[in-house]
């Protein structure tokens, strides 16, 4: 349903701080809170030039009774200026994405209820629950592991673990099915992390 589409959100220094629904990018910009970026010319306009504007060829558009409208892709804040903080959030669900569903230690690939998050160094010696001290482990290995190092366990590591660099933020929208118009507000990187989901 067109209204439920995603909708890329900027910031009024056009920096991207959310994904919205298009209905929820029209109240918006109706409210004259936001103006909807054009996909092809990056021209930001209000609800009444949207309105009047003809629809490009191929595009999403919603029908009322009164008029049809191009859906938007992008939509630019009139005040809004924060950025989002980029740090990745520290759970199982960003762990699993880090570690692509896979033992650090023997490679198994398992769902996620199948694996565990194992602290390298142990939390009975003084080990954090952080990225550079977590990783997942199959239930077989965590358990021969233990309350030891890996090197007291005599278990490799397939790699170090360490704070990922890339943004879950817009994961469950920077699929193949994005709106093209995105990739020029977020950066190639950061949706190509998010694809390897």
């Amino acid at each position: 349903m067109t209204l439920s589409a995603s909708t890329l959100v900027l910031n009024r220094h056009w920096m991207p701080v959310h994904v919205t629904t298009v209905r929820q990018a029209l109240i918006l910009a109706y409210a004259g809170r936001a103006h909807i970026v054009c996909p092809e010319t990056y021209t930001p306009h209000t609800f009444d030039d949207w309105l009047n504007r003809e629809i490009a060829d191929g595009a999403r558009s919603i029908q009322s009774l009164h008029f049809k409208i191009q859906a938007p892709e992008v939509l630019v804040l009139s005040s809004y200026a924060k950025v989002p903080p980029r740090g990745v959030v520290f759970n199982r669900f960003n762990l699993s994405r880090r570690d692509g569903n896979a033992c650090q230690y023997c490679g198994a690939r398992l769902p996620l209820d199948k694996l565990t998050i194992d602290h390298v160094v142990p939390q009975s010696r003084g080990g954090e629950t952080s990225w550079e001290n977590c990783v997942l482990a199959c239930m077989r290995c965590n358990n021969r592991k233990g309350s030891r190092t890996p090197a007291e366990a005599n278990m490799k590591l397939s790699r170090l673990p360490e704070r990922p660099d890339w943004s879950p933020r817009y994961a469950a929208y920077a699929r193949s099915n994005r709106p093209g118009s995105w990739s020029r507000f977020i950066p190639a990187a950061q949706l190509v992390a998010c694809e390897l989901t």
